[in-house]
């Protein structure tokens, strides 16, 4: 197969998704990274699929009521499908950044990078973990302490209308969807920030040591010294006279 960006294909292979491989040893943080990027990707894209559901729900919901009523009800719940847009795009951001990771990591551990790969690694890493809790306290609060409202008609028709439609929930904090993907966005940061920081010191010992742990380079290089000293000259020496002791002057 072909080589892309001095990556060789050949490697990307369905073995290499075994534990034995997936969590070995022989190579820095690697069984670290492998828990928790994939923490950090399955809850926020959990998360994010959680809220399309509930964000399809209350579009459904602005449709349904403007339509029944002719177009005079106007239900305002732009709010939480807004902030649920938003969670989409964070989750597939956090995906592609820490997936990608994963994926490199597990097909090709003993790859060379470019600073500018390196520092696209650390910068984006950072970027997604920002936008990822800026996200969730944003979901937290709206969630929380907000709610639909409609305009355009009385408050008792209003009622009515919401109590013809009432799935979502006006109230957002009393709708289990809105609930679960809070709940499943606040472990899903913490797994971001904590990816971020494995990921940049993964990528500092790499710089030092190369992407072998401790025990493997000292095992490597024992192996190396041995190997160097079986395969020595060994020197020859010419052969040496042997003295012979000194005859007397003659008389004495």
């Amino acid at each position: 197969m072909a080589i892309i960006w001095g990556l060789d294909l050949r490697e990307i292979q369905w073995r290499k998704f075994k534990g034995s491989h997936m969590f070995s040893p022989i190579y820095h943080l690697q069984k670290t990274k492998m828990i928790v990027y994939q923490i950090a990707m399955i809850l926020c894209v959990c998360s994010e699929s959680v809220g399309t559901a509930s964000l399809s729900d209350y579009v459904d919901q602005q449709d349904g009521i403007s339509r029944r009523s002719g177009g005079r009800a106007r239900i305002h719940n732009n709010d939480i499908v807004g902030i649920f847009s938003y969670n989409i795009f964070v989750g597939i951001a956090v995906a592609t950044i820490f997936g990608s990771g994963f994926f490199f990591d597990l097909f090709w551990p003993e790859r060379r990078e470019s600073l500018s790969v390196k520092w696209a690694w650390k910068i984006s890493s950072v970027v997604v973990s920002i936008m990822a809790l800026a996200d969730a306290v944003a979901l937290t609060v709206i969630v929380a302490t907000y709610s639909a409202h409609i305009s355009g008609v009385s408050p008792e028709e209003a009622a009515v209308w919401f109590q013809s439609n009432p799935k979502p929930d006006r109230v957002y904090r009393h709708y289990s969807y809105n609930v679960g993907s809070v709940v499943l966005l606040w472990p899903g940061v913490v797994a971001s920030f904590a990816s971020t920081y494995i990921m940049w010191k993964s990528i500092q010992h790499n710089d030092i040591h190369g992407p072998k742990a401790a025990a493997y380079r000292m095992e490597n290089a024992k192996e190396d010294s041995n190997d160097a000293a079986d395969e020595a000259p060994i020197p020859m020496t010419a052969p040496t006279r042997a003295s012979t002791p000194s005859q007397p002057y003659p008389g004495t």
